[in-house]
């Protein structure tokens, strides 16, 4: 496949125009061919997943963080934020990032959430469209889907409000989701489900009577690799993709 073809075909999947103002996405670093037949998935190009890149021969990573927020005034393989770049480029493979428009495409990361417990009668969660408002198929206590939550996503959850309050519409944002509480709440939203808030937003949640569940960023975001390496595999079988091996998460817990 062409490098332009595959672009086209991630366009298709999160369109640019989903992708918030403040956002980075696209195809940030080139690569040095323009023919892509091995790509990896990863949360996050780190050192560890470029260094997997190059070892696998991948002409190209697919990310949903993108490396580059902010301008760059040198790039250096010591570099703790720039290093994978420096790998990257070093062995010729590209970077292509599907961030904030990820979240928001149709079968990206918060639909995928909302599939996981079963969500119905889903919506996109007001103004941004980004993340989703659904029912549960049936209710249970805040502290069930709690530990609900926490299976399927393999992660440690916690939660904030009363642990007997009946859950039955849910809204769902992976990642740092807790500035949209307020959104969460006039949706009319029993529980929030999201990856992590900051103290006062927690609070802010429990005053308002709405329960919280927190997964962690990264366990609320990576589920949606394997449905995108699903997507991608079926409309693209002359390319071969692979999820990283070498990303864990990077919050353990003693």
């Amino acid at each position: 496949m062409e490098l332009k073809q595959f672009c086209d075909l991630m366009e298709g999947i999160a369109p640019k125009a989903l992708a918030l103002d403040f956002d980075n996405v696209g195809l940030l670093i080139e690569p040095d061919h323009t023919e892509i037949k091995k790509v990896l998935l990863a949360l996050d190009c780190t050192g560890q997943v470029a260094k997997e890149a190059a070892e696998w021969g991948a002409d190209l990573v697919v990310t949903h963080h993108p490396q580059f927020f902010h301008g760059v005034k040198s790039i250096g393989f010591s570099s703790p934020t720039t290093g994978a770049a420096a790998i990257l480029l070093r062995n010729g493979i590209g970077h292509f990032a599907a961030h904030t428009n990820l979240d928001a495409a149709i079968g990206g990361v918060n639909d995928t959430l909302c599939d996981l417990p079963g969500l119905v009668d889903v919506q996109p969660l007001a103004p941004e469209n980004i993340g989703r408002v659904g029912r549960l198929p049936t209710p249970m206590k805040l502290t069930a889907f709690s530990a609900l939550c926490g299976r399927l996503l393999s992660a440690q959850a916690a939660f904030a409000g009363e642990g007997d309050k009946l859950v039955s519409t849910v809204a769902v944002l992976g990642g740092s989701g807790g500035g949209d509480i307020d959104f969460a709440f006039a949706a009319g939203a029993d529980a929030y489900l999201t990856g992590e808030a900051h103290h006062h937003q927690i609070l802010q949640a429990r005053e308002m009577g709405l329960g919280l569940v927190l997964c962690g960023h990264y366990e609320t975001e990576r589920v949606v690799l394997k449905s995108l390496y699903n997507r991608l595999q079926n409309e693209s079988r002359d390319v071969q993709y692979a999820i990283t091996l070498r990303e864990k998460a990077p919050l353990q817990f003693s």
